[in-house]
């Protein structure tokens, strides 16, 4: 895994912006860099060297050098496709997956992407016809962004935003619209970003530009995900066909030339992804209040597969200590505190291996969200008039947003006006309370109702599963994956996430992935074959942070007061609202820590990149 970077636009200095981009990430790679400069083109990248250690250096050319390529990711079926392209008459010169890319566009060009299994940005210049061609993989484990100037014709792109501020092109201004759909989905959705002008090329995405007098940019999206239930299987059949897709998934994502690791919490995805793996070494992060912390049950299964596990506890100390680095790394606000700790347990595997496994994706793909039980509970409301849901709602909304209120509100509408993803935070109601500019120009909905269209018909698990596999997954789970382990120059690898994987998944139908009282019915079962039953039946906890007892701490409340009372929270925010909120929370009279994580992890990067910088 890697970082890239580059640039089409001719200027005079385009070495030395070539490399102040690069250094920008060389986290990503601190194994090596390479430069590929010609006509009106700059193409970087930072190499952290896991397969062909001494061939696979980039960028990295075809045989008459015509077109030329620079690449993040791994390709899994990488082998197979090259002797597919070796008995097409293609010469290869190293052993690396990257030059499969590049013999792979000569001899199918775009459809290439159809053929990929792995995670993957990538871009390549042919140089007789001075067109860039890049791809983000199917589900978006690899970030890529871009940033067009048409008034100068310049591109620029990279896997980290960071990397455009070296460019004397990049007008570093605030997309304050932005804001808006962060307060309610946590993290900044869609492909617009927190930076004017720059965008991300989303998952299944492939983008083409063409330089010369006229310049065109062309984003085009080559696969989408679909649901397509088998309902004449039985529950036995979908677990024995999970367990042999897993074992698969597995091997393939251990393809490496350097040592393998895997992450381990308490839940089933990475202890069925563990004891499959056959690894070494297993690495848990926790915390001294037991409440929070999962190594001893890690290092308990751990013991019981037979590997040795690292485990590390944060105190807060630490954690608090790090926020300001970690927003800087993930390029943009994430208000989710499992990134944190995500951050640590990325560090100390970093200290030990260069690859992990961690289990990212199970849950949207086999039904693992508790919020995807709401359906089966008290269903007979829905069968309520939905004019008397919306008055009971609209009423309810006005209250005190606690358990009982908060069923009401969200039942008060049908599934596509009131479900995002996985996170709704605040609605415009408490949007307007907190921001000094609301607009409700954009809402949060006209990002989720494209893939409820698409759903139409099918049942409301199916969808919100698709919501999440667009939103969810790809603007806070990928994004701190990638972002964390990165940020430790440690590859990160997620075997549910795999095209095959997904085939199978798409097929299961709901009654066999949750009811009222379980989740991941099938693939609880299908784990069962590897790992005890207490441990494929546990309850899912997420990533568990004590944030909110932090909270009623002046220790830290005291940090985040502080925040709240800057030029910045004045700029943006009502701040005598924002500390109500936070004292009310520390009195005990609302639960508000959410809210106010939220908005303290947007001041906390917006100092890291507007103020310090």
């Amino acid at each position: 895994m890697c970082g890239i970077v580059g640039f089409v636009g001719a200027r005079a200095d385009m070495e030395a912006v070539l490399q102040g981009m690069m250094d920008a990430i060389a986290h990503r790679g601190p194994d090596g860099q390479g430069k590929f400069i010609e006509g009106p083109v700059a193409l970087g990248h930072r190499r952290l060297s896991i397969i062909d250690l001494e061939g696979g250096k980039q960028p990295m050319f075809n045989e008459d050098g015509s077109l030329v390529a620079i690449f993040n990711g791994e390709i899994y079926n990488f082998m197979e496709l090259r002797a597919e392209l070796e008995e097409a008459g293609h010469q290869f010169a190293t052993h690396s997956d990257t030059e499969v890319l590049l013999h792979g566009y000569e001899q199918w060009g775009k459809a290439m992407l159809g053929r990929l299994r792995g995670m993957f940005t990538f871009a390549i210049w042919d140089k007789a016809k001075e067109t860039l061609f890049c791809a983000r993989d199917h589900f978006g484990i690899k970030p890529f962004y871009y940033y067009h100037d048409p008034a100068t014709g310049t591109l620029l792109f990279g896997s980290e935003i960071k990397s455009f501020l070296p460019h004397p092109a990049f007008k570093k201004e605030l997309n304050p619209s932005q804001l808006e759909l962060y307060l309610s989905y946590q993290y900044s959705a869609g492909e617009d970003t927190f930076f004017k002008g720059v965008k991300k090329l989303m998952p299944a995405h492939c983008l083409e530009y063409k330089a010369g007098e006229a310049p065109t940019l062309t984003i085009t999206r080559y696969w989408a995900p679909a649901f397509d239930p088998d309902p004449t299987r039985t529950l036995e059949d979908w677990q024995a066909e999970i367990d042999a897709a897993m074992r698969e998934s597995v091997e393939a994502h251990k393809i490496a030339d350097v040592e393998v690791g895997s992450f381990l919490s308490s839940g089933v995805d990475s202890s069925y992804m563990a004891a499959l793996a056959h690894v070494d070494k297993t690495f848990t992060v926790g915390f001294a209040d037991k409440q929070y912390d999962e190594t001893d049950f890690a290092k308990e299964f751990s013991e019981h597969i037979g590997v040795k596990n690292y485990a590390y506890r944060i105190t807060p100390e630490e954690y608090w200590a790090n926020l300001g680095n970690i927003q800087y790394h993930m390029d943009e606000p994430l208000a989710d505190a499992a990134s944190v700790a995500l951050y640590f347990v990325n560090r100390e595997a970093a200290k030990q291996v260069k690859v992990c496994l961690s289990g990212e994706g199970a849950d949207e793909f086999f039904g693992g969200y508790n919020i995807y039980k709401e359906p089966f509970t008290v269903s007979w409301y829905d069968h309520l008039p939905l004019w008397l849901r919306r008055g009971i709602g609209a009423v309810a909304e006005c209250l005190p947003p606690v358990h009982g209120v908060n069923f009401l509100v969200r039942r008060g509408k049908p599934l596509e006006e009131r479900y995002i993803g996985n996170t709704n935070l605040m609605g415009e109601r408490r949007k307007k309370q907190l921001l000094k500019n609301y607009s409700g120009a954009v809402k949060p909905t006209d990002l989720s109702r494209p893939y409820f269209a698409q759903t139409k018909g099918q049942d409301a698990v199916t969808r919100m599963e698709y919501c999440d596999l667009n939103l969810w997954m790809v603007g806070d789970i990928l994004l701190k994956a990638d972002k964390m382990s990165m940020a430790n120059s440690l590859e990160l690898r997620v075997p549910f996430l795999d095209k095959k994987v997904f085939e199978l998944a798409s097929r299961i139908p709901t009654t066999c992935k949750v009811n009222a009282n379980q989740t991941k019915i099938a693939m609880r079962g299908a784990a069962e074959k590897a790992v005890p039953p207490k441990t494929a039946e546990k309850k899912k906890l997420g990533f568990p942070v004590p944030v909110r007892a932090w909270l009623r701490d002046e220790t830290y409340a005291g940090t985040v007061r502080a925040a709240f009372n800057t030029p910045a929270a004045n700029q943006f925010f009502h701040t005598e609202e924002l500390n109500r909120m936070l004292n009310q929370h520390m009195a005990g009279k609302r639960d508000n820590w959410r809210q106010i994580w939220c908005v303290f992890m947007f001041l906390t990067w917006y100092d890291e990149y507007f103020v310090k910088r």
